[in-house]
């Protein structure tokens, strides 16, 4: 009807027809983004199960999550409370006084919204503001990065002990305290030392996302894309959700990776700086251990540091996830057969491509440098990503009894293997098994070999993974011997009768 009144000139109309159109889109925008709220949270299903029975049981509670920065905590717990009457208080790095004062806040947001002239002195004033107020609903009250607040003010956490014993006892209050620091998580909340030892109700800590969930980010991409999509991200929550599913794998690596602007190109820094107040040695560190030095004294040894210095930076490391020590299957007690690994593979990416694309990047030939230097070899970046992801689904496939034995364990194997060379003479050279899975119940050991490589698995390596499979402990008898290719396998091994061997591809491990 307006556009078509008198008077109303062309370009006029041509305006109006405009911003028309634009508020259709928006509407839709909106709409869709209200409908799918749901939709576009993403697996976590045990653990929102485990909030659910947390939740449902009347009386007071307490749980406890934590996990590493970006893992998916704070959006987990938003979608538990979705619905449901909460206090959600976030902590900060500004001491005890602002994070009493900006708590409170939230506490008269949801009470006597827009009341601006009441202050509490104490933390125990607001508690008992709470218990005032709450009446007999049910009430969540959560504290994430509780760390951040908790180091500042020694007694918080033993007030809250003392609340939920005596004023809350009666009280339907569900407490979720949550935090990134894992080792005060561990130490200060949950260990037996803690004030609030005894008072949880269960515990979440929250890991990165299976190869499985991840490829739930990329729902249309080809198994090989969802599988580089993991490895990229290392199914880091915050990485996945940064991953465009609109577009290919290489336009979101080089948007993530490789521009001045990509969210994931300081990521590194940005993480390591939060977390250490000197990042040169531990930077260091990380590096070493990405080119593939793994024990203490090589790393010691190439960075010029004496070992106890590496090895506090090493713990740190690990205790914020970044790092994992990895021991030899067999010979888990064995100190000498132990690795340092980064378990973030977005790290171990970024470590591997980005410093030596620095300069390229930023003068904007990024996308050019990733075509040329890293596209062509990223299939070998992802040998060790291929491999985790097949333990992971040897273990799930093994716990069911799939291989006719109870696999209880899954990791790797290495040692040596004497051998002849070709003038006849023994020598000695270092082995390794890609997946070794385990059942102590029937003494029996499942062997694989991964290849994530556009080339067929042939007999020689068929037959190395057999041989090599006599190398693990007498104790343990061999019952299959396990492939895992991206590409499939030769005539010759494709033929091969033998019901011990289990043939499998990359589309095998995505069913």
């Amino acid at each position: 009807d307006v556009l078509g009144s008198r008077g109303l000139g062309d370009v006029y109309k041509r305006q109006m027809l405009y911003f028309i159109q634009i508020d259709f889109i928006k509407s839709d925008l909106n709409k869709s983004a209200s409908e799918g709220d749901s939709y576009m949270f993403i697996g976590r299903e045990r653990e929102l199960a485990s909030l659910k029975e947390f939740y449902d049981k009347d009386g007071i509670g307490m749980t406890v999550i934590y996990g590493r920065r970006r893992i998916g905590k704070s959006t987990l717990i938003a979608e538990f409370i979705k619905h449901k009457k909460t206090i959600f208080y976030t902590a900060t790095k500004v001491g005890k006084n602002r994070n009493l004062e900006l708590f409170s806040k939230q506490v008269l947001d949801l009470f006597m919204p827009g009341v601006e002239d009441v202050s509490f002195n104490t933390i125990e004033a607001v508690f008992d503001f709470i218990d005032k107020n709450m009446g007999n609903d049910k009430l969540i009250l959560v504290i994430d990065e509780l760390p951040y607040w908790a180091k500042k003010d020694d007694a918080l956490l033993s007030v809250l002990q003392k609340y939920i014993d005596t004023v809350w006892k009666n009280k339907n209050l569900k407490i979720i305290l949550c935090g990134s620091a894992l080792s005060f998580m561990e130490k200060k909340v949950l260990s037996e030392k803690s004030p609030l030892f005894g008072r949880r109700d269960s515990q979440i800590k929250l890991e990165v996302f299976d190869y499985l969930d991840a490829a739930k980010f990329v729902p249309n991409y080809s198994n090989e894309d969802k599988a580089i999509c993991y490895g990229i991200t290392g199914g880091v929550a915050k990485y996945l959700s940064m991953i465009d599913p609109i577009k290919s794998i290489d336009e979101n690596i080089v948007r993530l990776f490789f521009k001045k602007d990509g969210y994931l190109y300081d990521e590194t820094r940005n993480m390591l700086m939060q977390e250490f107040s000197d990042i040169t040695i531990v930077n260091n560190i990380v590096e070493q251990i990405a080119s593939g030095n793994n024990t203490l004294n090589t790393i010691a040894g190439k960075i010029g540091e004496k070992e106890p210095t590496v090895l506090y930076s090493l713990d740190k490391l690990i205790s914020v996830g970044l790092v994992e020590k990895k021991k030899c299957i067999t010979e888990e007690k064995n100190k000498k057969k132990t690795q340092y690994v980064l378990k973030d593979y977005m790290f171990k990416f970024w470590y591997e491509f980005i410093p030596k694309a620095t300069s390229v990047i930023e003068i904007g030939q990024g996308e050019i440098y990733y075509q040329k230097a890293v596209k062509p070899i990223l299939h070998s970046f992802m040998g060790t990503v291929f491999e985790d992801m097949c333990r992971y689904y040897t273990l799930k496939k093994g716990i069911i009894g799939e291989y006719g034995c109870f696999i209880t364990s899954v990791g790797t194997w290495w040692g040596v293997e004497n051998i002849k060379d070709k003038y006849g003479n023994m020598r000695t050279q270092s082995v390794d098994i890609d997946v070794v899975a385990l059942s102590e119940v029937d003494k029996k050991a499942l062997v694989g070999e991964c290849k994530f490589k556009n080339e067929k698995i042939d007999k020689s390596i068929y037959e190395t993974l057999v041989s090599r499979g006599k190398l693990l402990p007498a104790k343990y008898k061999v019952s299959k011997y396990i492939l895992f290719s991206l590409a499939g396998y030769t005539d010759w091994v494709e033929s091969l009768s033998d019901e011990d061997v289990v043939l499998l591809t990359l589309d095998s491990i995505y069913e």
